[in-house]
């Protein structure tokens, strides 16, 4: 999980954008999309192969 500190003297928005951006760095929010509904193994394994094939492609 992400975590910030506030600085001394430092603004809650500041802190705030530091916290988002560390958040999208880490990928929580696209590993939450992820995990949002379960996917079965068939279904991974064919958006992984379509993911590879548009990879390939680009």
């Amino acid at each position: 999980m992400a975590e910030v500190r506030v600085k001394e003297n430092e603004s809650f928005e500041s802190a705030l954008r530091r916290f988002k951006r560390s958040c999208l760095r880490s990928g929580v929010q696209a590993e939450l999309r992820k995990r949002e509904h379960y996917e079965k193994p068939s279904v991974k394994r064919k958006k992984k192969a379509e993911a590879a094939r548009k990879r390939k492609y680009k």
